[in-house]
Formats: structure tokens, C-alpha cells, sequence
């Protein structure tokens, strides 16, 4: 059996979903911080694709390469901010969907970093690279390739 290939996805799939990544990304969320929140979410997934595409976008953005690798360990290395590492427990959180996350915690530390509209915006986008996530995997694209446009 193999799997779904881009062509047999219906038409107008991949249009819709970058119909939202565009809202999200003209959200006014700092890029660096969504490429980093990405990064942990593909790693969570095991998505190698998003691996490769959202690591070399987090480079572009300014991000440092030491942070990238310790994205998983972001508990024990000193370098980020509690701002990111309310992010990132958040996209844990919503990415894992385990019954006994405290939700309320995390909406109280994101709270002293972002508006309820920039949470709002966060968890579409944390939605969001769950779906790509899904879809790279469901399709076999082959990691190794993405190239990041130069504006």
C-alpha cells in the first residue's frame, strides 16, 4: 500500500491551508518565535519536512543554531526567554492534548506576554503546523530540499 500522493489530495486543499498560514503570518506574531514554536511542534510529530523547512525559516529570521538544537530541552537550557517558554509549553500542550494538561496555567503565564486576541492567534497557528504536520506525513514528502526565498 502506499501512501496519498499531493496530486490525489482534492482541489483546493493545499490553497485553503495557505489561505490560513497567510492570516497567520500577517498576524503581527514575531517570526522568530513562530519558526521556533514550529520547530518543537515538528519534533513532536516526527515530521522530518517541517524539520528541515522551519529550522532553515528560523535561521532566516535571526534564529541561532544552538538554540534550534536545544528546542527540545528548552526546559533545562538557560537561553530562552519566558516569553518563548510559555510558547512552547503552550504548543505542547496543544499538540499533545493529554488529558491532564493544567490549561489554565499556561493561559495565565501567556497572559503576562500576549493579548487574548495573540493567544488566539497563537493557537491557530500551533493548529496549524499540527495540520501541515499531518498532511507531510500522510503524503511522504521527502525532507531535504525546501530552500528558503530570499525577499
Amino acid at each position: 500500500m502506499e501512501r496519498i500522493k499531493n496530486s490525489d489530495l482534492p482541489e483546493g486543499l493545499i490553497e485553503a491551508m495557505r489561505h490560513v498560514q497567510a492570516f497567520i503570518n500577517n498576524s503581527g506574531l514575531d517570526k522568530m518565535l513562530l519558526e521556533l514554536m514550529r520547530t518543537r511542534v515538528s519534533q513532536i510529530n516526527g515530521c522530518a519536512y517541517c524539520l528541515d523547512m522551519h529550522s532553515k525559516l528560523a535561521i532566516h529570521a535571526g534564529e541561532t543554531v544552538q538554540r534550534l538544537i536545544s528546542v527540545s530541552a528548552w526546559r533545562e537550557a538557560p537561553y530562552y526567554t519566558a516569553k518563548e517558554r510559555a510558547v512552547l509549553e503552550y504548543a505542547e500542550i496543544l499538540t499533545r492534548l493529554e488529558e491532564d494538561s493544567d490549561i489554565d496555567l499556561i493561559h495565565d503565564k501567556l497572559l503576562k506576554h500576549f493579548t487574548k486576541g495573540e493567544i488566539a492567534h497563537l493557537s491557530l497557528a500551533i493548529a496549524q503546523i499540527n495540520s501541515w504536520n499531518r498532511i507531510v506525513k500522510a503524503t511522504g514528502i521527502i525532507p531535504g530540499s525546501f530552500q528558503v526565498l530570499r525577499e
